[in-house]
């Protein structure tokens, strides 16, 4: 015979209601730790980074050189309320949405030397 006697297992004997909740808390406390450290390393930077995007697209005014998030360099001609057009090239418009602006470069970047 492999085993020769089965003990049955009992639940701890009730103690003191604070130590149970005491036991709960300290079991949970790493699961809110990592919460609130994942808080602050991802979520709180990324809200940030969405903020400031929010702002730079609503400050995009006529005359402004942006890069989209495709790459595509050129200037804004015109505004709409969810589009921008761009002047990629002389004589060449092309429509994008508002939030496909990655970038508001410098003043002067796409200035052409002729």
């Amino acid at each position: 015979m492999l085993i020769s006697s089965a003990f049955a297992q009992t639940a701890p004997a009730a103690t003191a209601g604070g130590s149970n909740l005491m036991s709960s808390l300290t079991g949970m406390m790493p699961l809110v730790l990592m919460f609130v450290v994942l808080y602050f390393i991802m979520i709180r930077p990324q809200m940030k980074r969405q903020k400031e995007h929010r702002a730079m697209i609503e400050a995009l005014a006529k005359g402004d050189e942006v890069v989209t998030s495709g790459g595509l360099v050129g200037k804004v001609t015109r505004l709409s309320e969810g589009f921008l057009h761009l002047e990629v090239a002389s004589g060449v418009e092309i429509q994008v949405q508002r939030s496909a602006v990655a970038q508001v470069l410098p003043k002067g970047t796409l200035s052409t030397g002729k």
